[in-house]
């Protein structure tokens, strides 16, 4: 093209903004004043506002190459992979646990019969906090949130029959994930699996937890430096295993909106990358296992831009700060859940209605993996009846509703493009804000994320409480009576009885001294500074508890006190 063509193509593009800006003007003038409906707020539920209408103006700067790329090309707006679910659909992976390893284990297998094809585990509380079932601080909630684990027997019941080498495993665990880890892996081993062969994910995500869920143990640095132990050993021995799923999903459920729940995860996932670096170990060794876990919320294009501005973001960062070389430590890739926070016991089941168009917004973001809450999750543990219509959820949106056919067909939208890129200033500025205070882990120190999400949560609350944000069956569309007579699963005493048998059995029939030795070997590594996989494999193969783990380093690294923030 000659230099006077190009000129002339230029000025005829001139010439089409213009008059696109004219033809906008005109239209705004006729209708941009009209009157608007009362019923609802025109923002996302971050509070940012939506225009009536969007254009090619809104996306001006759009570069295609630099800003969207194809699917499995860098910077990955588009998908994580070249061929999306064209190849390989996502992983339908329902989050279940609850009462004894066995009952547990039985739930698994219902699932994977009905067409599951991957399983999370959740813990109950005692689990969660590194406590034994006998413990205690863990009277009165053994097995009612989730699965009661306190030692590699336990473990060895919950994956009875189920082969770790085929079926992959999500553990939502954070302050004592490299222990449950550890029982994972000592698991696979006796049902002759090779650790290379193991597939999963932990969360181990110790930095949400302090901002959001608040199942920790210990400090934020040993806690870092036991999770760049795990990123260090597993590199080299279970190079299949995703060893931190950087999780958004509590810091959303705790109130924060989407862009502080896209900018803290990632700035989180950034800082846990700087710890290995720091440790000396090549960002390519293992920022290829590192994964992430969104909320899927009820603003469906916010959620589909807040998946599509995070691939791009972590992709840049990943490679012009942190200088990976490999595409596999450029590409994000997450799971998601529908959010739990969502879900309301008034007139429950329109709660199935919520989680399939969370469910619709999460495959559009181009997720790798989903969990589909059940309707009746806001009141107890979910039967078997509503954890199959949430998994046949899946199965409609996969099969019937053709959103699995073509990679990210909302791509090129004017609305979705530029939430995306907005999402993607917004968090920028977020990370500035937070290098600015001193980084994520002086912010957890201060409290800083603990006011911001606070504040944001308030703000929601105060919406729906005025009226201005409606919740069906909630503050709208209401019958006098909202409850609804269905069936729910209770957890009764017999499980946490049944636990402390067992544990008092296990105590007595295993070697106490291997046990004391492995322990403190345990205790040593952890003072020498030295990786603490090996000496947590071998205790663990001697059948010590999670209590006793646990208090093995505590002993070394101390207990972490919430600030005061408020």
């Amino acid at each position: 093209m000659s230099a006077r063509d190009l000129i002339r193509e230029l000025q005829q593009k001139e010439r089409e903004v213009a008059e696109l800006r004219r033809r906008l003007r005109e239209w705004e003038r006729k209708f941009g004043a009209a009157e608007k409906r009362d019923d609802i707020l025109f923002t996302t539920i971050s509070g940012r506002p939506v225009k009536p209408l969007y254009t090619p103006l809104d996306i001006e700067g759009l570069d295609y190459e630099h800003d969207l790329g194809l699917p499995g090309e860098y910077p990955f707006a588009r998908g994580p992979y070249r061929t999306m679910y064209r190849t390989k659909l996502w992983t339908m992976r329902q989050f279940a646990g609850f009462g004894t390893a066995a009952e547990s284990n039985r739930r698994f297998q219902y699932l994977l019969e009905h067409g599951q094809t991957g399983l999370s585990v959740a813990f109950d509380f005692p689990t969660l906090m590194g406590y034994d079932s006998d413990q205690p601080r863990a009277e009165g909630e053994v097995g009612r949130c989730g699965v009661a684990i306190s030692s590699l027997e336990d473990m060895e019941s919950l994956f009875d029959g189920i082969p770790l080498d085929k079926v992959s495993v999500s553990m939502t665990i954070n302050g004592p994930a490299i222990m449950l880890y550890c029982f994972l892996l000592a698991t696979a081993e006796k049902q002759g699996v090779p650790f290379e062969r193991v597939r999963g994910t932990i969360q181990n995500d110790i930095l949400k937890e302090y901002m959001a869920q608040h199942a920790w143990i210990f400090p934020p640095e040993p806690a870092l430096k036991i999770i760049t132990d795990i990123f260090e050993w597993s590199s080299k021995r279970a190079p299949k295993f995703n060893t931190i799923s950087i999780s958004g999903y509590h810091i959303r459920e705790a109130g924060a909106t989407a862009v502080q729940e896209l900018a803290y995860t990632l700035k989180n996932g950034f800082t846990y990358v700087e710890k290995g670096i720091e440790r000396g170990l090549d960002v390519d060794d293992f920022a290829p296992r590192l994964s992430f876990f969104f909320d899927v919320h009820n603003d469906f294009f916010e959620e589909v831009a807040k998946f599509r501005a995070a691939r791009r973001i972590w992709a840049r960062h990943m490679n012009e700060r942190y200088g990976a070389k490999r595409e596999e430590s450029w590409r994000l890739r997450t799971h998601a859940q529908t959010a739990g926070v969502s879900l309301v016991a008034q007139q429950p089941e329109n709660n199935i209605v919520r989680v399939a168009y969370q469910a619709l917004a999460a495959v559009l973001g181009g997720t790798q993996s989903l969990h589909t809450n059940s309707m009746d999750e806001t009141l107890a543990l979910p039967t078997e009846e509503a954890v199959r219509i949430a998994l046949r959820t899946q199965q409609i949106l996969a099969y019937e509703t053709g959103v699995a056919n073509t990679a990210d067909p909302l791509a090129g939208s004017y609305f979705v493009e530029h939430l995306t890129n907005a999402m993607e200033e917004a968090a920028e500025d977020i990370f500035e804000e937070i290098d600015r205070i001193g980084g994520v882990v002086r912010g957890i120190e201060t409290g800083y994320f603990q006011r911001q999400i606070a504040a944001s949560a308030q703000r929601f609350q105060e919406e729906v409480e005025r009226g201005a944000r409606l919740i069906v069956g909630v503050n709208a569309f209401t019958e006098g009576n909202e409850e609804s007579e269905i069936e729910v699963l209770k957890i009764g005493p017999e499980c946490e009885i049944g636990q402390r048998r067992r544990l008092a059995a296990l105590r007595k029939r295993r070697d106490s001294k291997r046990v004391a030795a492995t322990l403190a070997r345990l205790g040593d590594a952890a003072r020498q500074g030295e990786n603490v996989m090996e000496p947590m494999l071998d205790a663990v193969r001697a059948y010590a508890t999670l209590g006793e783990l646990r208090e093995a380093l505590v002993n070394v690294y101390a207990e972490f006190h919430e600030p005061v923030s408020f």
